[in-house]
């Protein structure tokens, strides 16, 4: 079981040793043809579900790949869609013959298309936008038709090049509007000598803001069409035919494979923000915990990455179309230094946000714990941000142990409930998750897993012992992933727990491995041929669902800000589907627990709450601006339409304002720490002030204190019978 447990991992990717194939490698002079051969040799035989590589699969790749290159059909002509059109149901052919035709006439064609880009977006940034015209632009490029001509594409990259010097376009306009109150405001005040303000025209800011779109496209080109060769846009092909097996089946170019290893090590530098691509922009897909964008709070998952400006530099750079490694690098930068990203937040508002850089502190990635005061009883909190583990010697730190300490502690103090805190925990170690899940039953099995075709393996707590058997609620959201849905998915089952939070977790019930490809290959003299990372195996529940997609669903949904956004698993490209298998024995758990009661009275409370209310209308009205595609260039109707959106989002600001009446404590060992490490106490402090200001806390201490109050009348009622 120990072997298993080192092999079946959620976040730690081991590479294979050594692979057995069937079909014999060989070292093809021509490395990206070699390439194409080992990785569908590996996805055909390592990967959990194994797809048939068909016209329908070659229709797949070739449309997701058209799209990727070209995601704001800025370059190709329809001539050029009418040429690729002959490959549309051939790239399967061309897989099994390592052919790599389609990709190199693409690839020919784009870098002809880009060089003539290059020429449009110097013309019309020569000349002025006449902002007082009434003009639309859409943004729904996906749906957008290709250019049938030349002149088509050069109108199509006026109006995208006129959008984004809008932009600019207001913002030194606001820049100028309050300077120009900042005077007014100082006027009778003693004088102060400084340098006079001269006051800019019309067709000046609208040159200056011109001149920024232009400087930024030069960057674009210069930075990355430029120093993008011809083996990054072929890694983009592998990952495009990779990709078409699952969302999490990824081809790790050699330089890919670098930064993966660096971000395992657990050494992160930077803002702390996981990021990736879609379409144009540059996303927030993960906070890391303990960094400083976790940290300050101002930064949240959704939020798109518009401007970079380093602490001492007057312009941003533009990040939107640039190369995501181009982009991280402005963003990254040393320990100390200060970067101010332009943000479009999930709402829909602009905001710049200044963030630290810093290193990622591992100490705020550990579970950590509090005492809850509410009505004179105590109850506990344990946040944890990840099912972490040393993989080099499990019993040194892991959150299972770490977690069991702090319910010892809790219980010393005198808790008469528990709140585990989920939300926004991606995963990690699954031998955490079973041992973390016997805290709190006497045994028994809590997840299975199958590879394909091997028998299901069903992983259980063999531990009679229980660590708390009191009152348990466990709160999630759609962020909580993979481990933490597997251990939610397991006190659900055994009625354990009630499970607090959004409608269901994100959905990710695979698990991945990675496959140095230099493995596969004998003396290969084409240098490192990078990784492979594939879906290997598939949790299930005990009672025999799965997890993927479907996630765990809440026994008390509350809505948040991520409600009604495309967010899950269930949103990614090419999921695995859900799909069930036998269930395991399991009993129960033996309790005088009323969680059927409980429930209702939660969903009663909820439905009344007027704090969640407003959170859902906030989420619905982001949504509905985050689906708005289309835009005036018209400066007085654009201005209007921010302006309108400011005055609607007023009508959110009291969802910061909440306050509980919950009082939280640090506990006694850590109070104690307090007296040395007054950053230690500063960080509790921002954590019990975010506490006392959140509603899902709130209403799972109400939960516990029902599950107490049913607690008491049943057993008693059950000893008078």
């Amino acid at each position: 079981m120990k072997r298993k447990y080192n092999i079946i991992l959620l976040v730690l990717l081991l590479a294979f040793g050594s692979c057995s194939f069937t079909t014999k490698v060989d070292d093809d002079p021509d490395k990206d043809k070699l390439l194409i051969q080992i990785i569908t040799l590996a996805l055909d035989q390592l990967h959990f579900e194994p797809k048939e590589l068909n016209d329908a699969f070659s229709a797949e790749i070739y449309s997701d790949y058209l799209e990727l290159v070209d995601p704001l059909k800025r370059y190709f002509l329809q001539s050029d869609i009418d040429d690729f059109k002959r490959f549309e149901t051939e790239i399967d052919d061309q897989l099994r013959a390592y052919d790599i035709s389609f990709f190199s006439l693409v690839y020919e064609r784009l870098v002809q298309r880009q060089e003539e880009a290059k020429s449009y977006y110097k013309d019309i940034l020569a000349k002025p936008f006449d902002f007082n015209q009434d003009e639309d632009y859409n943004t729904d490029y996906k749906n957008l038709p290709y250019a049938k001509n030349k002149k088509g594409l050069k109108e199509r990259w006026r109006q995208q090049l006129k959008f984004n010097t809008l932009s600019s376009y207001d913002a030194l306009m606001d820049e100028q509007n309050d300077t120009a109150k900042v005077n007014e405001d100082e006027e009778g005040t003693e004088a102060i000598e400084k340098e006079p303000v001269v006051k800019k025209t019309i067709t000046e800011i609208e040159a200056e803001a011109r001149a920024e779109t232009s400087k930024a496209l030069d960057n674009y080109f210069t930075d990355y069409i430029e120093d993008m060769d011809r083996e990054d846009w072929f890694g983009m092909y592998v990952n495009t035919i990779v990709e078409e097996f699952d969302p999490h089946t990824s081809y790790l170019a050699p330089t890919d494979k670098d930064r993966f290893d660096q971000q395992m090590s657990g050494k992160l530098e930077g803002i702390g923000a996981r990021l990736q691509k879609k379409m144009d922009y540059i996303k927030i897909v993960e906070l890391i915990s303990g960094g400083p964008a976790w940290r300050d709070g101002e930064i949240e998952v959704g939020d798109v990455i518009m401007k970079v400006r380093q602490d001492k530099e007057k312009e941003a750079i533009s990040v939107v179309g640039m190369r995501i490694d181009d982009a991280i690098k402005l963003i990254k930068g040393p320990k100390g230094t200060k970067v101010i990203l332009t943000m479009k937040k999930v709402d829909g508002t602009i905001q710049d946000i200044a963030v630290t850089r810093d290193l990622v502190e591992l100490e705020e990635t550990y579970a950590k714990s509090s005492i809850v005061k509410k009505d004179n009883k105590n109850y506990g909190i344990i946040n944890l941000p990840k099912f972490y583990v040393d993989f080099e010697d499990y019993n040194n730190r892991n959150a299972a142990t770490d977690i069991k300490l702090e319910i010892e502690r809790l219980k010393e103090a005198g808790i008469e409930g528990l709140v585990l805190d989920l939300r926004n925990n991606g995963g990690g170690s699954l031998r955490t998750v079973v041992d973390m899940a016997g805290l709190f039953i006497k045994d028994g099995p809590i997840v299975q897993v199958r590879s394909t075709d091997e028998p299901k393996e069903v992983l259980r707590d063999t531990d009679k012992s229980i660590v708390w058997d009191g009152p348990l609620v466990i709160m999630v959201n759609e962020l909580s992933a993979s481990a933490s849905e597997i251990l939610a998915a397991a006190m659900q089952d055994y009625k354990r727990a009630i499970i607090i939070g959004s409608k269901q977790t994100y959905g990710k019930g695979t698990v991945q491995n990675v496959l140095d490809l230099n493995r596969m290959v004998r003396n290969s003299s084409h240098g490192d041929l990078g990784a492979l990372k594939l879906t290997r195996q598939k949790f299930y529940r005990i009672n025999g669902g799965s997890t993927q997609l479907e996630g765990v669903k809440s026994d008390v949904v509350v809505p948040d800000r991520y409600s009604f956004i495309d967010i899950g698993e269930r949103d990614q490209e090419n999921p695995l589907a859900w799909d069930k298998i036998t269930p395991v024995d399991f009993e129960v758990w033996n309790s005088y627990f009323d969680y059927d009661r409980t429930i209702a009275n939660s969903k009663e409370r909820m439905a009344n709450n007027e704090q969640l209310k407003l959170i859902e209308n906030s989420a619905k009205w982001a949504k509905t601006k985050m689906d708005d595609n289309s835009y005036s260039l018209n400066y007085e109707k654009y201005r209007a339409e921010l302006k309108l959106n400011e005055e609607e989002a007023k009508q959110f600001d009291a969802i910061s304002d909440y306050k509980t009446n919950l009082t939280f404590e640090s506990l006694p060992y850590e109070q104690k720490m307090f007296e040395q490490d007054t950053t230690l106490r500063d960080k509790r402090n921002r954590w019990h002030e975010n506490l006392s200001k959140d509603v899902y806390v709130e209403e799972a201490l109400n939960v516990l204190n029902d599950l107490k109050m049913t607690y008491e009348i049943k057993k008693v009622a059950t000893i008078k019978n």
